[in-house]
C-alpha cells in the first residue's frame, strides 16, 4: 500500500475487512494484519477527504469574490 489508492478502492477493502471480521473469517494472525491494513485504510480515507473538503472550501470561497 506504498501508493495512494482511490478513496473508492480504500473504502471497498475496509468493507470486505469488516465482513470478514463480522463472519469471523480471520484467524487471530489474520486479524492482527487485516487491522493494521484497515488502520491504514482509514487514516488514507481521511487524508482524502479533509483534501477534498478543503479544496471544494477554496472554490467556493473563489467563487464568491
Amino acid at each position: 500500500m506504498a501508493r495512494e489508492m482511490k478513496y473508492e478502492t480504500a473504502m471497498r477493502q475496509l468493507e470486505d475487512i469488516a465482513a470478514k471480521m463480522e463472519n469471523g473469517e480471520l484467524d487471530i494472525d489474520s486479524l492482527c494484519e487485516q487491522l493494521k491494513t484497515a488502520q491504514k485504510l482509514i487514516g488514507q480515507c481521511r487524508d482524502k477527504m479533509t483534501k477534498t473538503d478543503e479544496e471544494i472550501n477554496k472554490i467556493l470561497k473563489s467563487e464568491t469574490k
